[in-house]
């Protein structure tokens, strides 16, 4: 195959992966889409079956077992795909466990990380069936692998945490021992962890973006549901993110009907400063004042974003949208470069976590600078503080009870 050939199939595939993601957050509201959405439910229903049956083998310890690990397991994750502003949250509770002493390992999967090559099985044999360590994004002193070998979130955390230990591997069992054993850490954060049963949790974060909950209610491939609405019962703290207003009657209903114990707690992710990429330059809120901004992104939720960018700006002239985690190539953005300045903006914006997949020796044409975002807590901040408490001084005000469960209280059995 050609090179001309392999680019015009790459755009093909990358349409009908945007065809797809449009379907499945409903954003594609024409014909095809809706009889594409009807030929993926009867998958859903699929997907909802193979996911209750497996959370009941791992409730019941039939199969398959969760294996408690030495230590606190802090685990962050959703209910849907994407979206819901994990990292900021990972990183807040991370700093606060290191300013309280605790010894911190992020584990994450690495999600579209460089894969590493597999050793060929004779090898394996050879050296005693010894598996391969995990990648060791940073060791808590240095960021030893690029965004492409770990993947965005654990590169943003590593970069953002100095003195936090980040791995990347999909045996999460495998990376948590390591860090135990290697650098003696005392709280292990899985980042995106919800789903992942062979580790027992000690404190489960369920975040909900208040601004989508739950897509339209339907499971993958359909929907953005990762597994059903009832599985909030799961949860020992309910995050409800993008919380800049009131929660409606309707989801705090969905919340307590799942889930009557779980305090919930709301944030807003709020804008910082302007670092420009490649470069060392910070910049106020101020930047883009009576300016004519050119914005894209390649997140799950570009919306919010661009909303944030607009109403810091004098005019948006210029908008673009990526897939969620696409990697960018220098043609494709001086292209996406020379069309906004032809638009008339004078300035180009984006994500932290599409900055990381911007090609470091990059020199755009036009100045180009990323918001930097923080949680803020705007209601249960007391319960913030008690979900930390809980892993810094376990039992403190009673026993915290078996792993997966608020402070004081005894777990749940798994709603299938």
């Amino acid at each position: 195959m050609d090179t001309e050939t392999r680019s015009w199939a790459k755009r093909k595939w990358t349409d009908f992966e945007g065809f797809v993601e449009g379907v499945i957050y409903d954003r594609d509201l024409s014909v095809s889409a809706r009889l594409f959405g009807l030929f993926l439910r009867p998958f859903s229903y699929l997907f909802s079956a193979i996911v209750r049956l497996r959370l009941f083998l791992y409730s019941h310890r039939l199969l398959f077992k969760d294996r408690p690990l030495d230590c606190l397991v802090l685990v962050v994750g959703n209910l849907t795909v994407g979206g819901t502003g994990k990292t900021p949250v990972v990183e807040r509770f991370t700093k606060e466990l290191m300013a309280k002493g605790k010894k911190v390992a992020i584990l994450s999967r690495g999600y579209k990380s460089k894969e590493e090559p597999r050793q060929p099985l004779w090898r394996r044999i050879l050296r005693g069936g010894d598996e391969a360590p995990p990648k060791i994004v940073s060791d808590g002193e240095t960021v030893l692998l690029d965004s492409e070998e770990a993947g965005d979130e654990p590169y943003m955390l590593a970069m953002n945490l100095p003195g936090a230990v980040v791995l990347a591997d999909k045996d999460r069992v495998k990376a948590g021992r390591f860090a135990i054993q290697r650098f003696e850490s005392d709280v292990l954060i899985l980042d995106d962890g919800f789903q992942y049963l062979p580790i027992k949790g000690t404190l489960n974060l369920l975040l909900v973006d208040q601004t989508n909950p739950f897509g339209n209610r339907c499971l993958l491939p359909r929907g953005i549901l990762r597994e059903p609405v009832r599985h909030i019962s799961r949860a020992s703290y309910v995050f409800l993110t993008k919380s800049e207003i009131e929660p409606e009657l309707e989801l705090l209903q969905t919340i307590r009907k799942y889930n009557r114990t779980a305090e919930i707690i709301r944030c807003v992710h709020k804008p910082k400063f302007f670092k420009e990429i490649n470069g060392d330059e910070v910049k106020p809120l101020n930047l883009l004042h009576e300016a004519y901004v050119g914005v894209f992104c390649g997140i799950a939720s570009p919306r919010g974003f661009e909303q944030l960018i607009m109403r810091m700006s004098g005019e948006l002239r210029f908008r673009r949208r990526f897939l969620d985690h696409h990697r960018y190539e220098e043609e494709e953005l001086d292209r996406l470069f020379l069309q906004a300045k032809n638009a008339g903006a004078d300035v180009m914006v984006t994500t932290e976590k599409d900055a990381v997949r911007i090609p470091s020796n990059y020199k755009s044409l036009i100045p180009f600078y990323y918001v930097r975002m923080e949680i803020e807590i705007t209601e249960g901040f007391e319960d913030f503080e008690e979900a930390v408490a809980g892993i810094c001084f376990p039992g403190r005000n009673g026993d915290s009870g078996p792993a997966g469960s608020p402070p004081g209280e005894e777990r749940k059995s798994a709603v299938v």
